[in-house]
């Protein structure tokens, strides 16, 4: 990613899993049958469904290496054991320092982000394809991304410039479509 980001980076970027980060063939990691095969990239569960990072999520997260960003991931998903294995499967989970991955809000997700990164939840930029976590995260000012259509570079790019203009001017924009 050539891309010039102008102002602050955030401190911690948080992203969801499923439609987020990647596709299970049309569902979420807690719909799928295991036990899941990797041959060469490909992932797929026991009824042969492809599991597939968004075509830009590499790019994104390596820019995020470089850029010395810190990465989390939060989901809510009933098979907190099947979305580790796949985030290993899919060789990600180096990127990511810490992990809250279980049934609960997001909210509790977030708190627990924040006491293990001391990171202020105002320099934390979060992604997920879900309105009702958006909104909810919205609540503790931290600076939040619909993902409509899986991870994309312009939507991160943008992103990144949004939320150095609000930490630049504190105009308190949390939420938006993009």
């Amino acid at each position: 990613m050539a891309t010039e980001h102008p102002g602050r980076m955030p401190e911690l970027i948080v992203f969801d899993l499923d439609f987020t980060l990647w596709d299970c063939g049309g569902t979420w990691c807690d719909c799928l049958s295991p036990p899941f095969r990797s041959k060469g990239p490909r992932v797929t569960d026991r009824t042969g469904r492809h599991i597939r990072l968004y075509d830009d999520v590499n790019a994104i997260l390596e820019f995020c290496r470089m850029e010395k960003i810190a990465l989390a991931l939060a989901s809510r998903t009933e098979q907190p054991p099947w979305a580790r294995q796949l985030v290993q499967m899919l060789e990600i989970d180096h990127y990511f320092a810490l992990a809250e991955i279980y049934p609960s809000s997001k909210l509790k997700h977030f708190q627990a982000l924040q006491s293990a990164s001391g990171v202020e939840f105002c320099e934390m930029l979060f992604f997920d394809d879900e309105m009702r976590n958006i909104r909810e995260v919205s609540t503790l000012d931290v600076t939040c991304v619909h993902v409509a259509d899986g991870m994309t570079r312009a939507l991160f790019d943008d992103s990144l410039a949004r939320h150095a203009g609000r930490s630049a001017d504190g105009d308190g924009t949390v939420q938006w479509n993009a």
